[in-house]
């Protein structure tokens, strides 16, 4: 008996001796159509799930949903993987699930978070049934517009000096369009309108704009207009002007008022139906090239301009307007705002302004059901003819009522009429923090993308906060802490919200990313604006926008920075847009990386695999079952040979396989020259040049 186990236990060595070691890197799976089909399920429908591991290296793949356990079957062997599939019919709930794999004794788990000994319920894969976002917006390239600093296309409706007074000093216009924005200037305009846009539309085109983003066009006295005077109406300063103040005062109007002119302009009805006209042109002319626009909806708080409020008394007396709730305790809109004192009428009446701002009066939801339906009607009235708007980018989204019980009922409601109005209609979030319960599939589609974008890769490839407030140097090119922030904070996007993510470098409340570059902290107020022009690195930049262009989620360009503009943060990131003096080089760059990102829509849907890095370097790789896009960053000043096993992308060990470098880019500047590069046993070898990105593609022969 003991010569028998013996010999039992000889064999079983043997065997295990003979078998491939478990390969962990093998092992993969995500939600993008090639491991979940379809995508998108609505409750009640089929899903085929699908897992990768190495050919015949384990002995058992389990997909594990709760108590329920499926066996997964291999349907298909290829390039060295076998894939595995199970099918489920996906729940009215929420179905959660991870992977359970077995290789002789041994047993490991696979969740978003990859491969671990012990399970971690939080990281389980998730799919939200009936959760669809606008397929046109997966991977779009957007391109956002602070519109007063973009192009004045028609002087005749710029704002004028002293035509008002607003916050305490009066209205500037700007003569100098290449002046830097003053600290204080949100009274500043610089004449940017509608119609620079409508000239600008072949340029969109040629640089491969697909979105515009624009922020707020809704009447109201700042430059930066999230203090909305009138939700009906796009601001005559930025429309039309076709009836104005001809020296005599209007019936209502103040004698000496320096805001006469500015009363006429925007009450009078032929100049506010005039713009609106204006803006449906835009859209038409835009959706005949076949480009979206969304809009910017400021509905957490107002301006005390508004004709709801009137605090300055702009609407007093005017024919077709009520009196303002600040004027009037009789005001239609006097439970529109959270009034303290209700008997001080017309003496000053406080109420509740957003962050205690008193220009900005928070809208007040719960005491106003007329206010609740008339703001849903606004969202859907932009949405649908004759404005035909694409979709919403939601201010300050979360802080919208006094409770968060309260906010997810309004924008539930609010999904419902925006989607009745146009299903196809984009509603996505500005939001800080985790927005996972905002996107379950009834509220928001998705977010401008802080956490699992613009955050970590500033922080990576700069070692600056968004704001340039703060440097640190334990993140400057910590590529682990890069992998860390971007798996976790990707996880709660789930996947249909990560590919419509807004991915931006910079934007209209954050320092312009190439300034960032300088690694200078400081704002405008104390440093001046020319330290935010100085020792900038336009190679890293282009790491930077190598990244945006091959990332998952829509990569949004802030005006400007394909033109080389600079900035600290609100307001010297409000720059104008320099027509004629553009750095050339970058904007031909943006182009490029442009080209690639809409050539190859494996970069809009395909799955995404780290596979490499170490200090100041990073490699992945975007994919499908018959392509993949390798990019490879060595964000020092020196350059250096590296060897990268590329295979987990799921390229061959077994044959050479050839890819081609699309692009590099270094400190030297940039190239799109094709070049061939071999691949051998599954590993590239390459020569990364000092502050460099290079692109690299394969697609199988079909």
């Amino acid at each position: 008996m003991k010569q028998e186990n013996e010999d039992i236990a000889r064999k079983m060595q043997y065997i295990l001796n003979m078998r491939p070691v478990f390969n962990k890197e093998a092992l993969f799976s995500d939600g993008t159509r090639y491991y979940r089909n379809p995508t998108e399920p609505k409750s009640g429908e089929k899903v085929m799930i699908s897992f990768r591991t190495q050919k015949n290296n384990v002995d058992t793949v389990y997909l594990v949903s709760g108590d329920q356990k499926y066996k997964m079957k291999v349907y298909k062997t290829t390039k060295g993987f076998d894939y595995y599939g199970t099918k489920i019919v996906m729940p009215e709930e929420i179905f959660r699930y991870h992977f359970e794999i077995q290789y002789g004794w041994a047993t490991c788990y696979y969740t978003e978070q990859g491969v671990c000994s012990e399970l971690q319920e939080w990281a389980q894969f998730e799919i939200y049934p009936n959760y669809h976002t606008p397929d046109w917006a997966k991977g779009a390239v957007m391109y956002q517009i602070f519109v007063d600093r973009f192009r004045n296309g028609d002087p005749s409706n710029d704002v004028e000096s002293d035509e008002y007074a607003y916050i305490g000093e009066h209205s500037e216009k700007v003569t100098d369009w290449s002046k830097t924005p003053a600290v204080m200037g949100v009274r500043e305009f610089y004449g940017g309108d509608l119609q620079g846009i409508i000239d600008k539309l072949d340029y969109f085109e040629e640089l491969g704009v697909e979105v515009l983003y624009l922020n707020p066009i809704f009447v109201s006295p700042s430059n930066h207009k999230y203090d909305c005077q009138d939700y009906d109406y796009v601001d005559p300063h930025y429309g039309k002007i076709v009836e104005d103040c001809d020296g005599l005062l209007a019936p209502g109007d103040r004698d000496n008022s320096h805001a006469s002119k500015y009363i006429r302009r925007v009450t009078d009805k032929r100049n506010l139906e005039a713009s609106n006209q204006l803006f449906a042109e835009l859209v038409e002319e835009l959706h005949k090239r076949g480009m979206k626009i969304i809009l910017d909806g400021v509905f957490n708080h107002c301006g005390s301009f508004n004709k709801w409020m009137d605090r300055e008394r702009i609407y007093e007396g005017q024919e077709g307007y009520a009196p303002g709730a600040y004027i009037s305790a009789d005001s239609p809109y006097r439970y529109f705002f959270d009034f303290h004192d209700q008997n001080r009428w017309p003496y000053n009446p406080t109420y509740d302004g957003w962050w205690t701002h008193d220009t900005l009066p928070k809208l007040n939801y719960e005491g106003s059901g007329e206010l609740y339906d008339y703001v849903l009607k606004v969202a859907q009235k932009w949405v649908s003819a004759p404005y035909n708007v694409d979709g919403w980018r939601l201010d300050v989204a979360a802080d919208l009522g006094h409770s968060n019980e309260f906010n997810h009922q309004f924008w539930k409601d609010f999904r419902k009429a925006v989607k009745e109005a146009n299903p196809e209609a984009l509603i996505l979030a500005e939001h800080y923090g985790s927005p996972e319960g905002w996107l379950q599939g009834d509220e928001w589609d998705s977010v401008m993308n802080y956490d699992a974008f613009m955050e970590p890769v500033t922080w990576f490839l700069t070692g600056m906060e968004k704001h340039s407030d703060e440097y640190r140097e334990d993140l400057y090119g910590n590529s682990d802490a890069f992998i860390g922030a971007m798996k976790t904070h990707m996880r709660s996007l789930h996947m249909s919200s990560l590919h419509t993510a807004m991915n931006e470098l910079s934007n209209h409340d954050h320092s312009r990313f190439l300034t960032r570059t300088n690694h200078r902290v400081g704002r405008v107020s104390y440093a001046g604006a020319q330290a935010a022009s100085e020792n900038i690195n336009t190679a890293i930049m282009r790491e930077a926008i190598a990244i945006q262009m091959t990332w998952p989620g829509a990569p949004t360009l802030y005006y400007g920075d394909e033109a080389g503009v600079c900035g600290f943060t609100d307001p010297d990131n409000r720059r104008t847009y320099p027509w004629g003096h553009e750095d050339m080089e970058l904007l031909n760059f943006y182009k490029v990386m442009i080209a690639v990102h809409k050539k190859y829509k494996m970069l809009r849907s395909g799955s995404l695999k780290f596979l490499w890095n170490d200090y100041q370097g990073l490699c992945y790789a975007r994919f499908s079952h018959t392509e993949q896009m390798i990019i490879v960053l060595n964000n020092r000043d020196v350059g250096r040979d590296v060897m990268i096993e590329v295979w987990p992308a799921g390229i061959s060990r077994l044959e050479e396989t050839v890819f081609t470098r699309l692009v590099q880019s270094s400190q030297e500047g940039y190239t799109d020259h094709q070049k061939q590069i071999l691949c051998q046993a599954g590993s590239l070898n390459l020569y990364l040049p000092p502050c460099s990105v290079t692109v690299l593609h394969h697609k199988d022969q079909m």
